[in-house]
Parts: structure tokens; C-alpha cells; sequence
């Protein structure tokens, strides 16, 4: 009885030692296969991003520099291979370039004109024009400054339209001193001179003593410098710089003085000096060029963050949408 009873639970541990072993197999199958996959599938989109490399070439406007430069950073951090340099010849000079075929995106804070156009059809350039955020072109005087309130565009017409004599704060207001005014300006190929040359200056001739720079900072920094300075650029380098800075509320169309904010640009009532920016984009680099369409769908995903965040007012979302989809549509 005992060795009948012994040899019967030697074959049930059997038995289950079998079966425990079995089930451990299964398991263990899926899950290398699991891990296999896993590893596989990482590769792949290594590699995927592996192959993302070149150059994107962009230049044109300084104002929209700021957006650029953060989506540049943004996406060279993802893709290593890719460089996206960007430059600030002004949107004139950005669209000399791009009309010609040196770059694949022009940065504008205009709308391309009519001899560009011209140009780019030439030279069989084919492009598509991209809304990026809005602008509210400021005003500025030196912090010391502490008789102007706000201007009119006929006040702003006095100051910066020459007239062949010195200009002095008691031209334009009998009250405000008489001393002469240091004039700060963007550059003849700034899409923000072309802008205020437009809605203030009315195509005359801007005073000749104005310092004229392509360079933002350079404004900024004149401005700063001299007690009766007077300059004007993009929003985001008024907010960059508003703490050694005073901004000019400007006479709108209804008669009310508004001081350019993000709320006041977005809802217009801060006209006439409220302006959409852009980017050009070549569309055969889109077609060609794997890191040119994917820099693109990049920047108009992330626009609006980044317009924000450097001082500028986002679209409403649904633009960067339909925008995205004009986007696939030249791929």
C-alpha cells in the first residue's frame, strides 16, 4: 500500500511540475514577443527621425524674426540633422532672396507686392502665403517723456513726414517743449516701414534725419538713449523692452486713444496700426523637401503658442486648421 500510495503522488508532482512548466512557456513567448515589437517599433521611429536632415532657409522680416527663431529652436532640438537658421534682412530683402529661389520661407510683415510677385513668376518660384499671428505696430518715446498722452495719425504725419526744417515737440502741440525730436525708424526694406509708410506717411518722403535701421534693437536701444526720441516697430519689442519704454496710445477711427495690448490688437480697436504677419513658403520646397513641409506643419501647429509667448496675438485656432490642411494639400 505504501509504495502503491508513494508512486501515485510521485506522478501527480510529475504531473504538476510538468504542467507548471508548460504555462510558464506560454508566458513567457508572448511576452518576449511583446518586447520584440516594442523594440522594433522604437528603432523604426528612430530611424524615421534619423532620416529628417537638411537645411530649411529662412529670412525676411525682423518682426516676425521672434516667432521663427522659437519654432527653429523648438524643432532643431527634435531633429538634430536639420539646421534652421534664421535671418533678418527685413521682408524686402527677405523677398529678394525667395524671388530668386535662396531660401524656401520669407518671413513678411506685409503682403508681398506686386513687383515681387513679378519676380518670383520670373524665376518660376511658385509660393504659398501663410497668416501667422497679428501685430500691433508701436509707438514709442523715452521713459523720461512725460507730455505726450497719445498721438493722432495727423499728429504722427507732422512728426515723421519731412518738411525741410528741424522738427520740434512744439510743432506739433504748443505746450510741449521746444526741442528738437530724435527720430527712430525700421529700415526701407522693413516690411514695417512699408507699413507705417502706407497708413501714416501716405507715401511722402520720411523725415531725413531719422536714423533708419533694419534692426529692431537698434531702435530700441535709440530710443532709450535720448530724452526726445521718438521710434516705432513690432509689438513683441515694445513688450520685450516696455520697463525702459513708454508706448503712445494712438487716436483710432471711433475718436478713442488706445494703447496696443494683445486684447485691443486682436478685437481691431487698435487701428490703424494693427497688422497680420506672415510667411512665404516655396511650394516646391514643400514637394521636394521632407524637412522644409514638416518645419512648416511645425510652425503653424505651434504658431500660436509661440506667438504669445514672444509678444504677438494668435489666430483663432481654426485658421491654423484650415491653413494645415492648405499645407497637406501642397505636399
Amino acid at each position: 500500500m505504501k509504495s502503491f500510495k508513494f508512486l501515485a503522488m510521485s506522478i501527480m508532482l510529475s504531473s504538476l511540475v510538468a504542467f507548471a512548466a508548460a504555462c510558464g512557456n506560454g508566458e513567457e513567448e508572448p511576452a518576449e514577443t511583446g518586447t520584440e515589437t516594442t523594440e522594433n517599433a522604437e528603432t523604426t521611429e528612430g530611424e524615421e527621425a534619423a532620416e529628417l536632415e537638411g537645411e530649411v532657409g529662412i529670412d525676411g522680416s525682423s518682426t516676425v524674426f521672434p516667432i521663427a527663431e522659437a519654432v527653429s529652436e523648438e524643432f532643431s532640438a527634435e531633429h538634430a540633422s536639420v539646421q534652421a537658421p534664421v535671418g533678418s534682412s527685413g521682408t524686402g530683402g527677405g523677398f529678394e532672396k525667395f524671388t530668386v529661389g535662396e531660401t524656401d520661407i520669407s518671413q513678411a510683415s506685409r503682403p508681398i507686392k506686386d513687383e515681387e510677385k513679378a519676380a518670383a513668376e520670373e524665376n518660376g518660384i511658385e509660393y504659398t502665403e501663410f497668416q501667422v499671428a497679428f501685430d500691433g505696430l508701436s509707438v514709442v518715446v523715452n521713459k523720461e517723456n512725460d507730455f505726450i498722452d497719445k498721438l493722432t495719425v495727423e499728429d504722427l504725419k507732422k512728426l515723421w513726414v519731412e518738411d525741410g526744417k528741424a522738427k520740434k515737440w512744439s510743432d506739433i502741440n504748443p505746450d510741449w517743449p521746444a526741442e528738437e525730436v530724435k527720430f527712430y525708424s525700421p529700415g526701407t526694406d522693413s516690411g514695417t516701414y512699408d507699413y507705417f509708410d502706407e497708413v501714416i506717411l501716405d507715401g511722402e518722403q520720411i523725415v531725413k534725419a531719422a536714423t533708419l535701421s533694419e534692426d529692431d534693437n537698434v531702435l530700441v536701444q535709440g530710443v532709450t538713449g535720448d530724452k526726445n526720441a521718438i521710434g516705432y516697430f513690432g509689438y513683441a519689442y515694445y513688450l520685450e523692452n516696455k520697463d525702459n519704454l513708454k508706448v503712445i496710445p494712438i487716436v483710432n477711427e471711433a475718436g478713442e486713444a488706445v494703447e496696443p495690448t494683445n486684447e485691443t490688437v486682436k478685437s481691431g480697436d487698435y487701428n490703424p496700426l494693427s497688422r497680420p504677419l506672415f510667411i512665404y513658403v516655396n511650394n516646391a520646397s514643400i514637394k521636394d523637401k521632407a524637412q522644409v513641409y514638416e518645419y512648416v506643419k511645425y510652425y503653424l501647429e505651434n504658431a500660436a503658442t509661440f506667438a504669445e509667448e514672444v509678444g504677438y496675438v494668435a489666430l483663432p485656432e481654426e485658421e491654423y486648421t484650415k491653413q494645415l490642411e492648405t499645407l497637406e494639400g501642397l505636399k
